[in-house]
């Protein structure tokens, strides 16, 4: 009988638990926007840990996207051993503008193969060249592995722009979440290196580490990309766990002291996105220093909304048209 008392209460309480979970959830979600509230938001899964990673990257070989018509894919080897996907369309102005653009996944997971649409897409209502770069993961190729095959592939797209038929005065490079983090460090590097880049694209980037050693978010990142996960992934892409020094150069492109000289930038981003506050930091330190910002907030939006079936929303829709739109005034 105390077997069965201690059975029962012990289901009482896990099932309260679970109600109490549902609970909490559902007020999460309630702060989304209607329209981009989908059932795979009720099941979040944080990567903390090389299980959940090596789940993660296994989810991730499905999310192969298909180009869209009247583009050709091929594929480049870029030096460094790596190769890279260029999207041409059939009526492509040359010599024309081109797009490096570099995935996202926290840098720990992710391929440019998830890219195939919009990348084919931009590449065909633009009449602009676009690069996908492929780049090395942590954790087991820390920094500066990935960084270095990113600014690798923009040296290569500039060195091929006569044979590719590119104007290498106007050539952008942008890249979402982690690739948006990436692609500001390496406009970084090419404004030190008198590298030409015209634009940076950076939608939701992930750039400053030290947002992991923030303990109060204000109710931000808990859909999408947690703190959790970005606490995880900051450690394994710079080999050590947050902490508030960090003199490496292009390590984490939100810690760069200077920025004035650097390329004109859009920057878009959820106000329910994790990286909301170091992206309009990011965005009023560029405009201090003289540098030409076009900031949307979206509101109600999390972190990679835009991404899958939700692209398709309006919301999601202008918010991908704002970048492209800024894309074209300068291809």
């Amino acid at each position: 009988m105390a077997r069965g008392a201690a059975a029962k209460a012990l289901g009482v309480a896990a099932g309260a638990a679970a109600l109490a979970a549902v609970a909490r959830r559902h007020h999460t979600l309630s702060a989304v926007a209607p329209d981009l509230r989908t059932p795979a938001l009720w099941l979040p899964r944080p990567i903390t840990g090389r299980p959940s990673l090596a789940l993660a990257r296994w989810l991730s070989r499905g999310g192969v996207t298909r180009p869209v018509a009247g583009v050709a894919v091929t594929r480049h080897e870029v030096p460094g051993g790596l190769d890279a996907f260029v999207y041409e369309s059939q009526d492509r102005r040359r010599p024309g503008g081109a797009l490096l653009w570099i995935h996202g996944g926290g840098t720990i997971l992710g391929h440019p193969e998830s890219d195939h649409e919009l990348c084919s897409r931009i590449a065909r209502d633009l009449r602009i060249l676009v690069v996908s770069a492929r780049y090395r993961l942590a954790p087991e190729h820390p920094f500066p592995a990935g960084f270095d095959d990113c600014y690798a592939t923009l040296r290569w797209l500039h060195d091929a722009a006569p044979t590719l038929g590119v104007d290498g005065a106007r050539v952008a490079v942008g890249g979402s979440s982690a690739g948006g983090g990436l692609a500001a460090s390496v406009v970084q590097k090419a404004h030190d290196r008198g590298l030409p880049v015209a634009l940076q694209l950076l939608v939701y980037p992930m750039l400053d580490d030290r947002t992991a050693l923030v303990r109060d978010h204000r109710g931000r990142g808990r859909i999408g990309w947690t703190p959790r996960s970005n606490a995880y992934a900051w450690a394994r892409y710079l080999g050590h766990g947050p902490r508030v020094a960090e003199p490496r150069p292009y390590a984490a492109a939100g810690r760069r002291e200077d920025l004035r000289g650097l390329p004109p930038a859009w920057i878009g981003v959820g106000d329910l996105d994790l990286f909301h506050e170091e992206n309009l930091r990011y965005a009023e330190r560029l405009r201090a220093a003289g540098v030409p910002v076009d900031l949307v907030v979206e509101p109600r939006m999390y972190h990679g909304a835009d991404v899958g079936r939700d692209a398709t929303v309006p919301s999601m829709r202008a918010f991908r048209q704002s970048m492209l739109d800024a894309l074209a005034a300068v291809s």
